[in-house]
């Protein structure tokens, strides 16, 4: 029996001879997560159309990680809607400004794409680290190295890179295709130098610092440079201070590693000794005792070795002093900030500072 005309035919096509099956439909992508608490005084201070921005950034961010196959979308979703506090595409909104609130302009939709490609750079070097670090848990869950083996956790992490790229790609910008790329080959850099550098007792500040600029410091300043060039601003002020922030970041991660319990960080104490990361509170430990000087990084094998290792960090101030170099590197951030900079951008960028100290974020 026909249809009415114009009416929806709703009985079941017959399938066709020799054709092949249909791919299975893609998971719904879920809704936006409220803001977090960790980050909402500085949404607030940042200016009203934030809240907007970030929960565009998220929706973009959930499609761009779903690349068609309803295995890997699936995958993929999990991965990004489990992912932390959106501080690197929020830097991006807030360097962004007042040129960035208007809904549907060239520069709204510019740091859209920009927040959501740093954050899929993030996330997917996550899940690479995990696989290089055989990390069986991050914010206390499983990993997807932990859960789905080796191979998917790194084809995943590549089919977000992808994503980020795709992501400003679309956009049509070189210079934010440029900045990306930049970024993502400081992280290999960077990696591949703590890599040569493990178990050593040769590195010194300078060479730490430098492979924390590169592993972390280089995708903030990529948020921040992709939301003044999303503004049409000059990014060098902008991109001084999101570099100092980003290594003040992994210096303070690092004193984690030293002093913060399990529960607090997913994984266990000292997991930098285990995989022959050296940090800068072992470096300034080891200038301050002599037995840990002589100690053979290698021989640190079980986790209760590692946390016995760690006590002794502490016991010297190496934690304290690598905070205190932490903030200073804060301070150089805040003081290269332009210093015409409008009320609602400084007073949230100073938030951002702030929360970096108090390890809010």
């Amino acid at each position: 029996m026909s249809t009415a005309a114009g009416a929806p035919d709703h009985r079941a096509a017959a399938p066709v001879p020799g054709a092949a099956p249909a791919a299975p439909a893609a998971p719904a992508v879920p809704p936006a997560p409220a803001v977090p608490a960790v980050i909402a005084p500085i949404v607030t201070t940042a200016g009203a159309h934030v809240p907007d921005v970030l929960a565009e950034i998220e929706r973009t961010l959930r499609h761009a990680a779903a690349p068609g196959s309803a295995q890997i979308d699936q995958a993929a979703h999990g991965t990004v809607a489990a992912g932390g506090k959106r501080l690197r595409p929020l830097l991006a909104i807030i360097v962004g400004g007042p040129a960035v609130a208007e809904p549907g302009s060239a520069a709204r939709e510019a740091v859209v794409r920009g927040g959501v490609a740093v954050e899929l750079t993030h996330t997917a070097t996550l899940l690479h680290d995990d696989v290089l670090d055989a990390g069986l848990l991050r914010r206390g869950e499983p990993t997807a190295y932990a859960r789905d083996g080796r191979a998917a956790a790194t084809c995943l992490g590549d089919v977000l890179f992808a994503g980020a790229f795709a992501t400003l790609a679309g956009g049509g910008s070189a210079a934010a295709l440029q900045i990306l790329a930049a970024a993502s080959r400081d992280l290999a850099r960077g990696e591949l130098i703590q890599r040569a550098d493990a178990w050593s007792t040769a590195i010194d500040e300078a060479r730490y610092l430098h492979r924390c600029h590169l592993k972390t410091g280089a995708l903030f300043e990529a948020a921040a440079r992709l939301g003044a060039l999303a503004a049409g601003e000059d990014d060098a002020a902008f991109a001084r201070f999101a570099a100092a922030i980003g290594v003040a970041f992994q210096l303070f991660d690092d004193v984690l590693d030293v002093v913060a319990p399990p529960e607090q960080t997913g994984k266990p104490r000292g997991s930098d000794l285990l995989d022959g990361t050296v940090t800068l509170p072992m470096l300034i430990a080891r200038e301050r005792d002599p037995a840990l000087a002589a100690l053979d990084l290698r021989e640190i094998r079980t986790s209760e070795q590692a946390a016995e290792v760690c006590d002794r960090i502490a016991a010297t101030g190496a934690t304290t002093a690598t905070e205190a170099r932490a903030r200073e590197l804060v301070a150089d951030g805040v003081a290269a900030l332009p210093s015409d900079l409008d009320p609602a951008r400084r007073a949230a960028l100073e938030l951002v500072a702030r929360g970096v100290i108090d390890r809010r974020l």
